[in-house]
């Protein structure tokens, strides 16, 4: 029964940290705490289910074309929004995302209403196969499987390539990188691009089985906050494993005390953590 929660958590852990990625890299890289975030993945579902709805394209399928339309919403966003409120004083860039995020989710009801939307007989059914003794949902494997591997792939493109490097030493010293001849103001666009493409991938992955509505994506929300915060701002391994262990704590908090208070468990985990290292478990 353990091992069958552990599991559960462990597949949910995956989703959660690919959502927490792209908040880890706007928060870590240029100081901005996007309140937006949660709508953008909650747009990248609605995007997922109209395309299955108008033209018949399974979610699945649809990822790439997610990735790519979140990746342009992400670049017109700072380049609309943030970047006129990126030197601002204060609480103004933070308070320019909360207006952004309430104009989003606004739009939402207003286009497309209240009313619950399901996407219908998916690619991968809900069917449960029998692995080393444990039930696992066919649809929630590959969505814990395209998670990690596209998790991956962003630490690979952060570690690999040139503008991979280039956001990174952006993040460490930004004078020093314009000095280098880094385009900060494109990286920083960039930046936002690949927040966007990685909801916009976790929320294809998502909406074969999550029901699509406005407040869809609140809590996903709240979670990639404690995520980055736990795992440490901008680093994507700490990222993936912080996601991981909330995963774990949310299925057997869920088990131990019951669903209805299983997220004081993983709020309990996030606060004796960063008690114990304030800049997360990876943090520097």
């Amino acid at each position: 029964m353990i091992g069958q929660i552990i599991i559960n958590g462990m597949l949910n852990g995956f989703v959660y940290a690919l959502v927490a990625v792209g908040l880890s890299l706007t928060w870590g890289v240029m100081d901005i705490v996007n309140f937006a975030h949660g709508e953008f993945l909650l747009w990248g579902m609605y995007g997922a289910f109209w395309i299955w709805a108008l033209i018949g394209l399974d979610p699945l399928l649809s990822l790439p074309i997610m990735v790519v339309l979140i990746f342009i919403l992400g670049v017109l966003v700072y380049l609309i929004v943030i970047r006129r409120v990126l030197n601002a004083p204060g609480l103004t860039a933070l308070l320019a995302t909360f207006g952004l995020s309430m104009v989003l989710k606004n739009l939402t009801q207003f286009f497309w209403t209240a009313n619950y939307r399901n996407v219908t007989n998916p690619l991968v059914s809900n069917k449960s196969i029998k692995l080393l003794g444990m039930y696992i949902r066919q649809d929630y494997l590959v969505a814990a499987a395209g998670a990690l591997l596209l998790t991956i792939l962003v630490m690979t493109f952060m570690d690999k390539t040139k503008t991979g490097v280039a956001i990174k030493a952006t993040s460490m010293n930004k004078q020093a990188a314009q000095l280098m001849g880094i385009d900060t103001n494109k990286i920083y666009a960039i930046t936002f691009g690949l927040s966007g493409a990685c909801v916009g991938a976790a929320a294809a992955l998502m909406a074969s089985f999550t029901p699509i509505y406005p407040e869809a994506c609140a809590l996903y929300s709240t979670l990639a906050f404690v995520i980055v915060a736990l795992g440490g701002f901008g680093n994507i391994k700490g990222a993936l494993f912080a996601g991981l262990i909330i995963g774990v704590a949310e299925a057997l908090g869920g088990y131990m005390v019951g669903t209805s208070y299983k997220y004081m468990i993983v709020f309990i985990i996030y606060l004796v953590v960063i008690q114990i290292r304030p800049r997360g478990l990876f943090g520097w």
